[in-house]
């Protein structure tokens, strides 16, 4: 699915998800592509084209906003509907592990 579509859907893409969760509290680019690699544990990273491309979506969709402008940095936090669009995703992937376990749990039976 297109990111442009996702967003309009209400879905977030991994690469979203990421950078909302890094801004729980203000970060610019650079910090923002080091956090997401630490909360994916090295599992996920991103680009700066990918990251900044991601940021422009984010802030035209509402779910990020600039909140600090530097001579060099900028800085970004998530926004209200950024953290709904967050628990709404984290709950459907809850649910999503919740179905995986019961198929995997129902196959043993077997």
């Amino acid at each position: 699915m297109a990111r442009n579509n996702s967003l309009k859907k209400g879905e977030l893409t991994d690469t979203y998800y990421y950078i909302l969760l890094s801004l729980m509290e203000p970060k610019h680019g650079y910090l923002i592509m080091k956090s997401v690699e630490i909360i994916s544990k090295n599992t996920f990273s991103i680009g700066p084209a990918s990251l900044y491309s991601s940021i422009k979506k984010l802030l035209e969709g509402g779910l990020i906003k600039l909140t600090e402008e530097s001579q060099q940095k900028k800085i970004y936090v998530i926004t209200d509907k950024g953290i709904e669009f967050l628990k709404k995703d984290v709950e459907k992937k809850r649910q999503m592990v919740k179905t995986a376990e019961k198929a995997f749990n129902d196959r043993r039976m077997f």
